[in-house]
């Protein structure tokens, strides 16, 4: 990486905002410059400031991971059955809040409700907020839930203080079902099979190994032998039945399941505060800010 800059480089990274460049930085693992430059280059476009470091082989190839910025819980709940389940995010202000008994309760009847097809955004689910907040004080919304009905029969994880729940409808031995649950959580697969993969995403990433091939400078033949072998890698890792399993990175989940002679149907998964951006402080500058007004 050059150490030195024209000025007409210098003015284009100047106009990228800092909080861009962390952003790129985050989903990335480069340096600072680094990420400047592309994002200038991109004039700004963040995901093709990220397109341009994985084409130059710099940036990981792995999507970032999802923000994880609100506070509260996954409330969820598994009928007596084993057919119907749900999983409901709860948030709140503070993770003290979090951990209050009846935040956790609400959380709980929730997830009951909405697998059992009730309306979360009913009246009298909206009078159980509202009162919820007048007696603790703090606001909370009910941001989303998924629900599913099996095919098979489902299986529950809670992972990590209710921050992560798991269902999954499956056939076969309930503790291989308990397995892909815990996989799930760890690595929160956004597809099951390859099959699945929206076709703008296949043909995004296969624009992206055709740039890193051509810049390679491979012969034709094998530059494409290396296009499909990273275009396979890539949706390996995106993909439930591609990926490593979390107690035996030997084998994938595929081959697994096939061997313990079960199957999973689908499955859904909740991350608190997955996508939403949290505000931050920067204490040192507002410190230094007050300084400055002080004089």
């Amino acid at each position: 990486m050059p150490l030195f800059f024209n000025l007409k480089e210098l003015q284009e990274m100047a106009e990228i905002s800092a909080a861009l460049v962390m952003e790129l930085r985050r989903r990335t693992g480069l340096g600072m410059m680094e990420c400047k430059k592309a994002l200038a280059e991109a004039n700004g476009d963040l995901d093709k400031a990220e397109e341009l470091l994985r084409i130059k082989g710099s940036a990981k190839a792995t999507k970032a991971a999802s923000r994880v910025a609100a506070e509260g819980v996954i409330g969820a709940h598994l009928s007596g059955d084993g057919k119907a389940g749900a999983l409901v995010e709860l948030n709140s202000e503070t993770d003290f809040v979090a951990k209050n008994e009846d935040f956790l309760a609400f959380a709980a009847e929730l997830a009951k409700a909405a697998a059992g097809g009730s309306d979360l955004t009913s009246p009298d689910i909206e009078k159980r907020r509202q009162e919820l907040v007048q007696k603790i004080g703090e606001n909370m919304t009910i941001r989303r839930f998924k629900r599913l009905q099996a095919r098979g029969k489902l299986a529950l994880y809670v992972h990590a203080g209710s921050k992560i729940g798991v269902l999954v409808d499956y056939e076969g031995p309930e503790d291989v079902a308990k397995d892909v649950a815990m996989h799930i959580a760890f690595h929160k697969p956004p597809h099951m099979t390859k099959a699945e993969v929206p076709a703008d995403v296949v043909e995004r990433e296969r624009e992206i190994q055709l740039a890193r091939a051509k810049e390679s400078g491979k012969p034709a033949e094998i530059a494409a032998k290396m296009v499909e072998g990273s275009l396979n890698k890539f949706l390996g890792e995106i993909t439930l039945m591609g990926q490593p399993f979390i107690k035996d990175d030997k084998q994938t989940i595929e081959k697994m399941l096939s061997a313990k002679k079960s199957k999973v149907n689908s499955y859904a998964f909740l991350v608190v505060g997955e996508g939403i951006e949290k505000k931050t402080t920067d204490f040192a500058a507002e410190v230094m800010a007050q300084a400055g007004k002080a004089h």
